[in-house]
């Protein structure tokens, strides 16, 4: 079987790698021109994620680990915290050189400057076709070509797009800002908009934070705008919220992360030979901190069903079984953590420990507590 993989970001290389474990050749063809080296902002990989990550031969040595995430208000009153395997916090140029290089160790093709714009399906095979006038054909083909995925829409053309939340993100990093945070400790402050920080190695703090702004702005939109503007404009959402007073008090930069999106449900996840992973079929908001874990979950799910079930429909259906009902349910979580992310109010303030200690703890220590057993064979 050969495998064409559309998408040369974190999942196509993720998925061409579990294929290639699976016994199924595969080429990754990236609709760029170059690699996206320095592309990105900083993203977390979950226990499950790593877990994941390590089935593909990716080692864990890359990023900073956290233990703990610990949640209070912008009254510095501690919610609730929760504690665990270590996460990786890294930045996602950084992940994407580590699987491009692991890709190329196993002997992956990628090529570049590949922009799919159709695709020919047959009962035994489908033909991509590209923007540069050049054709692959192969026994199926795999759309992991992000939010905006050509390959969703050639699926099904009424499939939904990316729906913005109503937040920018932003991150940076604070000198000298008196902010004291524990190792490998990761804080949410839910004051009057969310920020997140974590000690970096050399002393600085570094923070990440979510702006209500009700129309999107592209990331080209955000940089257009000088840092210091977003700086000041930032300083003024969180007027005397602690500690993100201080952080922004001794921040000289500012960088733009662009607009929180998340996939509402898409309906199909396969038609004939064509199949969706990651963030073409399932993009949780940023704010469930699993976008990437999934992805890699997925890409070894379906390498797993098409290695063990050869009617490719049928392996199609049973890798959308195991991984919907996972995926839609951090999604929704992750939904009601965007609606936080705006302001919280005492009521909420009041309850946030409780369901902490209860519901909260159990949903994450769930989500990062799951793992795949690549060796189990599926079943139908």
């Amino acid at each position: 079987m050969k495998a064409l993989v559309i998408g040369g970001g974190i999942a196509g290389p993720v998925t061409a790698l579990a294929l290639r474990k699976a016994g199924i050749e595969s080429v990754v063809f990236e609709a760029y021109d170059a690699t996206a080296d320095g592309v990105g902002g900083i993203l977390s990989v979950a226990p499950n994620g790593l877990a994941a990550l390590r089935i593909v031969g990716l080692a864990e040595d890359f990023g900073e680990p956290v233990r703990r995430m610990v949640m209070a208000d912008g009254q510095g009153h501690v919610l609730g915290a929760v504690e665990g395997e270590p996460s990786r916090v890294v930045w996602r140029a950084d992940l994407y050189r580590r699987l491009r290089d692991l890709a190329t160790t196993n002997r992956v093709k990628v090529e570049h400057g590949k922009r799919l714009v159709d695709v020919q399906t047959r009962e035994d095979g489908v033909t991509a076709l590209f923007s540069d006038g050049s054709t692959e054909s192969g026994d199926v083909l795999v759309g992991a070509d992000g939010i905006r995925s050509t390959v969703r829409s050639i699926i099904d053309s009424a499939a939904p797009g990316p729906e913005y939340v109503g937040l920018l993100g932003f991150g940076s990093f604070a000198e000298g800002s008196g902010v004291r945070a524990e190792p490998e400790t990761m804080y949410f402050v839910f004051g009057s908009s969310f920020l997140g920080y974590w000690a970096q190695p050399d002393g600085t703090v570094a923070w990440f934070n979510n702006l209500a702004v009700p129309e999107p702005m592209t990331a080209a939109e955000i940089d257009a705008v000088p840092a210091a503007t977003w700086l000041e404009r930032l300083r003024a959402a969180y007027g005397d919220d602690m500690p993100a007073k201080q952080l922004l008090a001794h921040s000289r930069d500012v960088i733009g992360a662009g607009p929180l999106e998340i996939m509402p449900s898409v309906p199909r996840w396969h038609r004939d030979r064509m199949v969706l992973v990651g963030d073409s079929a399932h993009a949780p908001s940023a704010s469930s901190g699993q976008g990437a874990s999934l992805a890699a979950e997925s890409a070894v799910q379906l390498a797993r069903c098409l290695r063990d079930i050869r009617d490719v429909p049928t392996a199609f259906a049973t890798y959308e079984r195991l991984r919907r009902p996972r995926v839609e349910g951090i999604a929704k979580r992750a939904a009601r953590t965007n609606s936080n992310k705006r302001g919280i109010g005492p009521v909420t303030r009041l309850l946030m420990p409780l369901v902490m200690k209860t519901v909260g703890r159990r949903a994450f220590t769930r989500d990062q507590n799951y793992r795949i057993d690549w060796d189990a064979q599926v079943s139908r």
